[in-house]
């Protein structure tokens, strides 16, 4: 099986009762933002792209909050799944890819917990539970 890195941001409202979430076009589904990594970028340079391209904010990237994996064997694809707590620095929200996102919209911690039942715990425990520190060593 091939490996497939995705990373996701976990951005939150100043109250932190609310998530940004961005709809994707052709599974309806709602996801935080993100997407695969792409060949030699880093896991948080992928986190920043992946969140400017699908909401049009400026992001900064912190600790990792949630790590998860799929086998999707219909398409030979191991993912690992990384989401970094991140906040917004700038930008405008907009919707930069409309062949991939058909919304963009902050969902309430409960919803978002419906919409997204794989994180153990729920979003709520995201928030407020503890990170692991990210840090990438570069190149050797």
């Amino acid at each position: 099986m091939k490996r497939v890195n995705v990373t996701y941001t976990l951005i939150t409202d100043e109250s932190k009762s609310k998530v940004l979430m961005v709809k994707n076009v052709g599974r309806s589904s709602w996801s935080l933002p993100g997407g695969a990594v792409e060949p030699d970028e880093s896991l948080e340079q992928a986190a920043i792209r992946e969140a400017n391209e699908e909401t049009g904010f400026d992001v900064k990237v912190y600790g990792i909050v949630a790590i998860n994996e799929c086998k999707f064997e219909h398409l030979n694809e191991h993912a690992i799944f990384i989401v970094f707590r991140a906040e917004i620095t700038g930008g405008t929200e907009q919707i930069v890819r409309p062949d991939e996102i058909s919304e963009i919209a902050w969902k309430d911690i409960e919803e978002a917990d419906q919409l997204m039942p794989f994180y153990k715990g729920g979003i709520r425990n995201l928030i407020s539970g503890n990170e692991i520190t990210y840090f990438n060593e570069g190149t050797k």
